[in-house]
């Protein structure tokens, strides 16, 4: 970065830890840092988008839906995150590759030859010839819906309990007031869950951050395939040869962990007390006889 940087093995002290900490590979680190702010940020709103589907599905009087609620909610929350994670993207690339080759290959062949899994060059997602920011989108959408998918049966049983626990007595005003199911639900039942939702949501954004250093075990470069390479031991064939660094670096994204969450907290913290204003629930009636 530095023009003093041409030629590393000349440099000693400061100089030199100048030049290391801003190399193309210490740059890629940095920036990986914004790859998981992306991926939580891109994750959460979907997540909660299927957790508030499947809360709804799970309430339905339509039989189908209901079941399909209550599976998907059970089955996801009782198998291993690292399941999930390691089955959705290879079973979704598998799919998508799937479909693609009844398409564009030659479907007398089949695609499942013995225990592998082998289509022509054409279904291939994404195909050899795509640029590398291709790959990488592909991948980082795999780790997208592979996230929403586990975290979204959580937010689901989340909001299927705090709706719940909206009062009865709620729902029964507004249906002898004449609302239908649908204007229940919009105008009363939806809006007073969130107060009840928001401990459990936010229990479980504390756990989506935690869950990002997974995203090295699917393909994708982010703090922790970085922390590792870069904080191995280099040897002389090396620019910038060191010791074995990596205590420091994963200090580092011990670091950064502590901040989000702490972050995190005092947002939500304001958050639920926003909710929680003039509610009849125990943070509620707390507010209100502190203001008294």
């Amino acid at each position: 970065m530095f023009e003093y940087c041409a030629d590393p093995k000349s440099l000693e002290g400061l100089t030199w830890l100048s030049c290391y900490l801003t190399s193309g590979t210490h740059m890629q680190f940095y920036a990986s840092f914004g790859t998981v702010l992306l991926l939580l940020a891109i994750t959460a709103p979907i997540a909660l988008l299927f957790g508030f589907g499947g809360a709804l599905a799970a309430r339905s009087h339509v039989a189908p839906l209901r079941w399909f609620g209550k599976i998907y909610t059970s089955m996801v929350r009782g198998v291993p995150d690292i399941v999930f994670f390691m089955f959705v993207p290879i079973a979704l690339d598998q799919l998508f590759e799937y479909l693609r080759s009844r398409v564009y290959c030659d479907t007398s062949v089949p695609v499942r030859q013995g225990s592998d899994f082998v289509v022509c060059a054409a279904a291939k997602l994404p195909r050899a010839t795509s640029p590398e920011w291709v790959h990488d989108s592909y991948g980082m959408f795999l780790a997208v819906l592979a996230f929403s998918v586990v975290f979204g049966a959580f937010a689901a049983n989340v909001l299927y309990g705090a709706m719940n626990s909206v009062p009865r007595a709620q729902l029964e005003t507004a249906e002898a007031y004449g609302m239908t199911r649908r204007q229940m639900n919009r105008r009363i039942l939806i809006p007073q869950m969130w107060v009840y939702a928001v401990p459990g949501l936010s229990n479980l954004w504390m756990i989506l951050i935690k869950a990002t250093p997974l995203l090295f075990l699917l393909g994708i470069e982010d703090i922790v395939y970085w922390a590792r390479q870069l904080g191995a031991s280099k040897t002389q064939a090396f620019a910038y040869p060191h010791p074995d660094w990596r205590l420091y670096y994963f200090l580092a994204i011990l670091i950064f962990y502590l901040l989000m969450t702490a972050i995190s907290e005092r947002v939500l913290r304001r958050i639920s007390r926003r909710l929680s204003l003039g509610q009849a629930t125990m943070a509620g009636e707390a507010m209100r006889k502190a203001g008294a």
